[in-house]
């Protein structure tokens, strides 16, 4: 009997020398495949560059790439060799809408101040170092989604990927002066100064919901199998904090997979917030959307292989088909024992990637379906 499942990885710039070379590359490809993965999600959009060379960028900005990757079309070749070996790639647009880190603004902000997030004070908006666009303006928000239609319209890829700053905005954002206009002729009213004041959040988090939208229909317009992807905070923190209004999102059709960062490092926790996930936030209607991102790697810190067969047997129990790893290089740490623990257990059959058929059939086709994967029982627990 087949098996169907989400097991992917993100591939990252930082801390990891996969892009260094086509040959890292080729090598990572075929561990992955063969360790059980079936998808990665490579960076391509970070520290004001991309991986891959962009006329966007070099229009706007007179930046086509990445220095680092000068010469290199990075991006095609994780995509090539990636699909040689059956996986499919989704890039992850990791930035999103921050600017920089601890760089004042960095590049983009340089060259285009108007773009600035603003925080109550009129400073710079700046959270955990991070330095933000103004993810509430039209031109901001064209410029990101023309990099993402860039990437959709020039390569063979699966999908796309947003995260915990794509689409967001950290709360304390929205003073600018256009978005005190705005929300003004909407409400006779400048903002209030308290950021997380319930209306003025809610107002904030439709308008990047409004953007996500449009983002979702545009990929879908290019080519309606690509999948839409999301790795935002863990709901509804992630309101709260980032605008992120994933709830609304699932109920809207405007996400294909949701990846929670459950950023966990013991299993009570990560268990924990499972539980809430699934009964406030997921059903057994879009359950199947749900695949957790799962913090392998993090400085010095590994996840034990107790911790990581016990969430994935905790995940499977709830019906949650699949996970995503943060990040590559914790599969290869200490002779590759993370990946020898999947490949040996839960990664030891190949599994078929969640297809958009799977994703979007409704509750009665699913049942048949699960019922044939031996999937069934999960969905009892519903009714």
């Amino acid at each position: 009997m087949s098996i169907t499942e989400i097991r992917g990885v993100w591939l990252t710039t930082t801390g990891s020398k996969v892009f260094d070379s086509r040959d890292n590359i080729v090598e990572a490809m075929e561990f992955l495949a063969e360790t059980g993965f079936n998808v990665v999600f490579p960076v391509v959009w970070n520290k004001a560059a991309t991986q891959f060379p962009s006329q966007i960028m070099q229009q706007n900005f007179g930046v086509e790439i990445n220095p680092q990757y000068r010469g290199r079309d990075v991006l095609a070749e994780v995509i090539t060799q990636a699909h040689r070996v059956g996986l499919k790639v989704i890039p992850w647009f990791e930035y999103g809408f921050a600017s920089s880190y601890n760089s004042n603004g960095g590049m983009l902000l340089a060259k285009k101040p108007q773009w600035a997030a603003r925080d109550s004070k009129g400073n710079l908006l700046n959270k955990n170092g991070f330095e933000w666009l103004n993810a509430l303006d039209l031109e901001v928000q064209d410029f990101l989604l023309s990099l993402i239609l860039e990437v959709v319209n020039n390569y063979d890829v699966d999908g796309i990927q947003g995260d915990d700053r794509l689409p967001a905005l950290p709360s304390e954002g929205g003073y600018d002066n256009g978005t005190i206009e705005r929300y003004n002729q909407e409400f006779g009213k400048n903002p209030p100064q308290n950021s997380k004041d319930s209306q003025w959040l809610q107002w904030r988090a439709d308008i990047l919901t409004d953007f996500l939208a449009r983002l979702y229909k545009e990929v879908k317009a290019v080519n309606n199998n690509l999948l839409v992807s999301m790795a935002p905070n863990i709901h509804d923190w992630a309101l709260k904090e980032y605008l992120q209004d994933s709830q609304t999102w699932l109920e809207k059709g405007l996400v294909d997979i949701v990846h929670p960062q459950i950023y966990r490092r013991d299993f009570n926790s990560y268990k924990g917030i499972v539980d809430r996930l699934v009964k406030q936030q997921f059903n057994h209607k879009n359950l199947v959307k749900l695949a957790p991102g799962v913090l392998m790697k993090l400085g010095s810190y590994n996840i034990s292989p107790d911790y990581l067969l016990q969430l994935i047997e905790y995940n499977r129990a709830c019906g949650i088909q699949g996970e995503v790893f943060f990040f590559y290089e914790g599969l290869r740490d200490n002779n590759n024992a993370l990946a020898q623990v999947l490949k040996q257990g839960y990664y030891a059959k190949s599994a078929n990637f969640l297809c958009l058929e799977d994703l979007n059939q409704d509750a009665s086709q699913k049942e048949v379906v699960y019922e044939k994967r031996g999937l069934f029982k999960f969905l009892k627990n519903w009714f």
